[in-house]
Order: C-alpha cells, then sequence, then structure tokens
C-alpha cells in the first residue's frame, strides 16, 4: 500500500522543525568572560505544528458498472512556527554557579539571589564582635572601623 500525500507533507514539515531546533537552540553555546567566568544562555523555545489536506473523488465506472481504483486528487497544506525567548543566563565561575533570570522583577529571586552575602556579611561581623582589637587591648584606645556591610 502506498503512502498517503499527507503523510510526506507532514514529515516534511516535521523535518523542517528538526532542523532548525536542536538542543543548542534551548541551551545555547557557552560563551567564556575576560574573568574566566562561562556564560550559558538559556531560552524557552515553543512550536507548534499543522497539516491538512483534502482528498477529491474522481473516479469513473468500469465496463462492468463498479468503480476502478485510481488516486483520489489531493490538496492539502502544513504549517509550523517556533518561538523562541531568552529567560535565563547560567553563570559559572569563580567557585560558583548563578542563574540570571532576564525578567528580574521577582522579589523572592531577588532575596534568594541575596542571601548568601547577607550570611557572610553577618558572619563577619559576628567574628568582629567575638575577638577583641588587638588596638584596643594594647593601646585603651578605640578606632572607628568600617562596617562589613558597608
Amino acid at each position: 500500500m502506498n503512502d498517503h500525500p499527507i503523510q510526506g507533507l507532514m514529515k516534511t514539515t516535521m523535518d523542517s522543525i528538526k532542523d532548525m531546533i536542536d538542543v543548542n537552540t534551548i541551551v545555547g553555546d557557552a560563551v567564556e568572560s575576560p574573568d574566566g567566568s562561562v556564560i550559558i544562555p538559556i531560552s524557552r523555545v515553543a512550536f507548534g505544528f499543522a497539516a491538512g489536506g483534502g482528498e477529491y473523488e474522481m473516479g469513473h465506472k468500469g465496463d462492468d458498472g463498479e468503480e476502478e481504483s485510481n488516486k483520489h486528487p489531493f490538496g492539502g497544506g502544513s504549517g509550523a512556527g517556533v518561538s523562541v525567548q531568552p529567560v535565563a543566563f547560567l553563570v559559572v565561575g569563580n567557585n560558583q554557579t548563578k542563574l540570571l533570570p532576564v525578567n528580574y522583577n521577582n522579589v523572592v529571586d531577588r532575596i534568594v539571589d541575596l542571601m548568601p552575602n547577607v550570611i557572610d556579611n553577618i558572619e563577619k561581623v559576628a567574628q568582629n564582635m567575638r575577638k577583641p582589637h588587638e588596638n584596643n587591648v594594647h593601646t585603651g584606645h578605640s578606632e572607628n572601623t568600617e562596617s562589613p556591610l558597608q
């Protein structure tokens, strides 16, 4: 049995989509920055596909009154749409990994991103409060020091 014409139409369209979309479309090619960090773009890819067609019967009856088998004329079309939207950048370097969203409006994301710095600053303040300043112990006077939070 021969393939139906719509199968060829759909196969051609799907092959074209596969050629356009690959893993590098979603997770882009890595770029190395001057400081040695590696930046990898992350994108959201969406695509749609539609195909349709119709057959038009053009058969004729043979001498014995039965319809002869012949190919029906076929008309069809297909289409596809692809949307690629950057959503984030993955930055790897300096012993850390960060995901930087393109839409950086979410307060929760900002808080989560700032937490390591806040914890480091709190630890520095706590260490400074625990250990006596060497100059103060020997000379008996205090000096102004900058807060690690500044």
